[in-house]
């Protein structure tokens, strides 16, 4: 290694730890619950073209440039037809979206949703598949993907497996079988998202967006569902 790539490299550390030392760590303004009726109401404006950020405004982006309070994570597909801030009808820092076909999950993501969790204060994460998902379609087809989609098609698997030989839509089973994993997977991971889960400062909900109505179905709360022995 040479001694410019070694102090790049160091820099390039300093500058990180000094990112995360300078990160808000106040409490967030809102809790899970509010988080999820904010995310209901604009799902809800967007439905009747009520919608109340269509742009945002240059005072925003100025107001939001210097510091970030997203009060939800939503790790959705990369989907074009899928923009969280559209479909929620939110502004400019409201939201810290997670992006990748198949809204699936490795090191990477659940790093970036971490951030979002311990050093922002976000109190909600919403695994947001969607209707007719392209990289669940592979999943079900059982073709062998080219290149790096066969990796994202994989991460799917289980969830087309758990729904062989159930009555109904098989993509759609799968889509939905595949978002409770990865809000499983969320719950569960240690040590940062488990711990705020079980202190009562996150909550992780599964949900569907349909492409043809635009209807944001939001899954049942997988803790509520625990608690209650179910």
């Amino acid at each position: 290694m040479t001694r410019w790539t070694s102090s790049v490299r160091i820099a390039a550390m300093a500058m990180f730890v000094s990112v995360l030392a300078h990160a808000s760590h106040e409490a967030p303004s809102v809790t899970p619950d509010q988080a999820l009726t904010k995310l209901k109401d604009g799902n809800r404006r967007y439905l009747f073209s009520k919608m109340s950020h269509p742009l945002d405004t240059e005072a925003r982006r100025i107001e939001v440039a210097q510091d970030q309070h997203p009060y939800a994570v939503i790790l959705g597909c990369a989907d074009s037809r899928v923009p969280p801030e559209i479909i929620f009808d939110t502004s400019l820092g409201e939201l810290f979206d997670v992006r990748v076909a198949g809204n699936v999950t490795d090191d990477n993501i659940v790093g970036s949703i971490e951030y979002a969790v311990a050093h922002l204060g976000v109190p909600m994460i919403v695994v947001l598949g969607h209707e007719r998902c392209g990289a669940v379609q592979a999943a079900v087809a059982g073709v062998e993907a080219e290149g790096h989609i066969g990796a994202l098609v994989k991460c799917i698997l289980p969830a087309v497996e758990s729904t062989q030989g159930l009555q109904g839509d098989a993509v759609d089973n799968a889509v939905r079988a595949n978002v409770t994993l990865v809000v499983n997977q969320l719950r569960t991971s240690t040590p940062i998202l488990a711990e705020a889960v079980q202190a009562g400062k996150l909550k992780v909900l599964g949900a569907r967006y349909d492409l043809d109505s635009g209807v944001v179905e939001f899954f049942p709360d997988p803790a509520a569902a625990a608690s209650s022995g179910k």
